[in-house]
């Protein structure tokens, strides 16, 4: 939202206060608060008929600062709030007395606020003696618009070469300079400014980021009302924001993600392939089990199988009665498909549709959402009819989840959890919650109530959701799937891009519709969507109106999803690996290429490949002749997928040495993976199912480790388990050695390999 007209003027209908001069700064303890008049104060009488800004700073946690700015603190504060882990907070404060200069200053781990007490509001933050953004004198606002409404802006200044990420899932632009953003979530697909996963946190590469603690709509004008500031609105008398030191991108995430949650640990069979009835097409059982057995047919591993709305009767979402026409014994069929080996999930949301026989019962208990005139809140789109759980009520949550506990003892492992967008702002919560704040903060509550019974049901650990909306925190409860992008390579950009721009908003898990969601793709974009899905943290074959399995589009399609797929597997020590990361640290498993490149100028920009992890470079392929250009970071890379012919003349080098820019001609059983010089990569004996002891048989590929290396390659285990191999290097002679290996291991090195078998240690004398 703009206020300006330019750089002198208001726009038509606006008035604004803002802090002139600083009346007293108090030491609350481990609080700073500043009372800043509005006006300069010469005398007495400068005091009367004058507001006063009071701006409080706070420390929830170490290296993190918050900021409060209020006009009027009158209103009854409604809720809800975004959940902030407070328990490593604390902070110091020194007032000008003690500084001996006119400042005050409020410090946290090695973060600090410092406050100018005379002449212009300024605030500088700064971590290590470096000013990392300012609050300067017409940064803050309480601006009243023409319609009477009260808003409050702060605009934090932008260095010469900043960028900022972030935002949540967005589709758009992956550098989020000159966006306007407004933070509110919306069923809108993947082809617009619209997004179901709105985050008001935003990644700076000058070693911040800036989390503005309101689950209403938050808007943003980045670079855009002053192109040297990063504005933040919200309408109101008040403005919570926390500035979150760095000094990487990755510490960036580590106190974000420590402050407002990490990423649950998902199931190992989550990460295997995912195979979708997809939306409105005819199926039945037969339907699913020809899908099952074309999969095992042509030795295409798959791990879970889903079904779409349709396993409901049609106008009845949701009541979570299996459709007798097709599924007439869902007991039987899901103990079929768990014989087979595979997990199941089902879709829902957290609508209830009028002839689903819970509306009725959710009314009568007051389980659904009303209007202020006590009626159920009700319309016609998507269900007709339709109500919406009223998850602020204890008891409709419950309810809600003992309908899911009946699917899982039938044998659901597991849920898509749909929707969640389309709030109204016109309806009374049980627990007086603001509407508002509500909108974007409803699909919290649900995708909580959903994995909370998960968790129960089939323990920590093994809860795992397919989720599509999403806000600040939503990370705890993954994995979440992109929506509703086209068949088209475009929208494979697209959706990588909003994975990308997630992946800096906290989210340490991603997934999309492999081949796109409306429409049919033609057999190249599904065969390049196909490598991209199975290099993703996770992989489902899903669509609109027609099926996803790969022999709807040609043999080569079949091939391809094989040979992806089985690559993955065998990725999973790897794999399994970075998910642990993302629950530990808060360190996604995809990452933007400035996350692990943040010095990189080049891969501050990239937004059309990522890494995989730390140690592989994954860049799809968007044409169908094959052509792709991409970019190599400084050091020497090793080609992972081969068979990639370059034009007639034959295959592509062994290495690729940045950086730089490289354009390549890749076929479909090949798109460019490179792993990272100094890297060991742990790939596993079987690549038939991501279940399996990952340590047991792992090969330890060694890339161009510098002489001198010396590192530890952990391998997790099932139950929680993990064996550690201690890797060096000393001139040619490479040593590998392990105290807990399960079973046995190779190391592989330029050419050279060597085998043991349990604890003990290898030798290797390199080319």
């Amino acid at each position: 939202m703009k206020f300006t007209d330019g750089y002198w003027q208001l726009r038509p209908g606006v008035s604004m206060l803002r802090p002139r001069s600083i009346d007293e700064v108090v030491d609350e303890g481990e609080r700073l608060v500043v009372h800043a008049p509005t006006a300069v104060v010469a005398t007495r009488g400068d005091t009367l008929n004058q507001p006063v800004v009071t701006v409080t700073f706070d420390a929830p946690a170490e290296g993190v600062i918050g900021v409060r700015i209020e006009h009027h603190r009158g209103r009854r504060d409604r809720g809800p709030h975004f959940g902030l882990d407070r328990s490593t907070g604390g902070a110091k404060v020194a007032l000008p007395e003690l500084i001996g200069a006119p400042e005050a200053t409020i410090t946290s781990g090695g973060l600090t606020a410092r406050v100018r007490t005379d002449g212009p509001w300024h605030v500088d933050f700064e971590a290590e003696g470096t000013v990392l953004t300012s609050s300067t004198d017409r940064s803050i606002g309480i601006a009243t618009t023409s319609d009477g409404r009260s808003h409050v802006h702060e605009q934090l200044a932008l260095g010469v070469g900043e960028h900022l990420y972030g935002l949540g899932e967005r589709f758009g632009a992956f550098v989020k300079n000159g966006q306007s953003v407004d933070v509110w979530n919306e069923d809108g697909g993947t082809a617009s400014d619209l997004a179901y996963k709105n985050v008001p946190f935003y990644l700076s590469d000058k070693g911040y980021g800036v989390l503005v603690a309101h689950p209403e709509r938050v808007s943003f004008e980045l670079g855009t009302e002053v192109v040297s500031r990063a504005q933040f609105s919200v309408e109101g008398q008040a403005l919570q924001y926390y500035v979150i030191q760095g000094p990487t991108p990755k510490d960036v995430l580590r106190r974000y993600t420590a402050l407002t949650g990490r990423p649950a640990r998902v199931p190992a069979w989550s990460y295997g392939l995912w195979l979708s009835t997809s939306f409105t097409t005819d199926y039945d059982e037969a339907t699913v089990t020809s899908f099952v057995e074309g999969m095992a047919e042509r030795e295409i591993p798959l791990s879970v199988f889903h079904f779409d709305c349709f396993w409901m009767r049609q106008f009845h979402w949701c009541d979570f009665v299996w459709d007798p026409r097709t599924f007439p014994d869902p007991e039987g069929m899901l103990a079929r498909l768990r014989g087979r080996g595979l997990r199941v999930s089902a879709w829902i949301n957290p609508y209830i549709a009028q002839r689903s026989h819970l509306f009725d019962e959710g009314r009568e208990r007051g389980y659904l959402v009303t209007t202020p005139a006590g009626d159920v809140w009700q319309w016609d789109l998507w269900q007709a009819g339709m109500a919406l759980v009223d998850f602020t009520n204890p008891e409709a949550r419950a309810w809600y989840q003992e309908k899911l506990r009946g699917l899982l003892r039938q044998g659901v492992d597991c849920f898509k959890t749909d929707f969640g967008e389309r709030i109204p702002t016109d309806v009374v919560w049980h627990d007086g919650s603001d509407p508002q704040r509500m909108h974007n903060y409803y699909t919290h509550l649900y995708n909580e109530a959903v994995f909370e019974v998960l968790e129960q049901e089939r323990g920590s650990g093994e809860a795992v959701l397919f989720a599509r909306s999403a806000t600040a925190g939503g990370q705890q409860f993954p994995v979440h799937w992109g929506g509703d992008c086209e068949s088209t390579f475009v929208a494979m950009a697209e959706s990588l891009r909003g994975g990308l721009s997630l992946a800096l908003s906290g989210f340490g898990y991603w997934s999309h519709d492999i081949g796109g969601f409306e429409g049919t793709p033609d057999p190249a974009v599904f065969k390049r969507w196909v490598a991209f899905g199975m290099l993703s943290s996770h992989s489902r074959l899903h669509g609109s109106d027609s099926y996803r399995v790969p022999w709807a589009f040609d043999d080569e399609a079949v091939d391809v999803t094989r040979r992806f797929t089985r690559l993955k597997m065998s990725l999973m020590p790897y794999l399994a690996r970075l998910g642990e990361e993302a629950h530990t640290d808060g360190v996604p498993v995809m990452r933007p290429m400035v996350l692990e490149h943040p010095a990189d100028r080049t891969a501050a920009l990239v937004d059309t490949q990522y890494m995989l992890g730390d140690a592989l470079l994954v860049a799809p392929v968007f044409r169908a002749d094959g052509q792709v250009e991409y970019y190599v970071p400084e050091g020497t890379w090793t080609r992972l997928v081969d068979g990639a012919p370059d034009g007639p003349a034959g295959t592509l080098p062994a290495t690729v040495t940045g950086p730089r820019w490289v354009t390549e001609t890749h076929g479909f059983d090949s798109l460019p993976v490179l792993v990272r010089a100094g890297s060991v990569l742990p790939v596993g004996a079987r690549d038939d199912a991501p279940e399996y002891d990952w340590a047991d048989g792992v090969t330890l590929r060694a890339f161009a480790l510098p002489d001198g290396y010396e590192g530890d390659v952990v391998v997790p285990r099932p139950g929680g388990a993990s064996a550690t191999f201690h890797v060096r290097r000393d001139g040619q002679v490479l040593t590998v050695a392990s105290d807990d290996a399960p079973g046995s291991w190779s190391v592989e090195a330029d050419g050279a390999t060597a085998a043991a078998a349990g604890p003990g240690s290898v030798t290797l004398v390199l080319p």
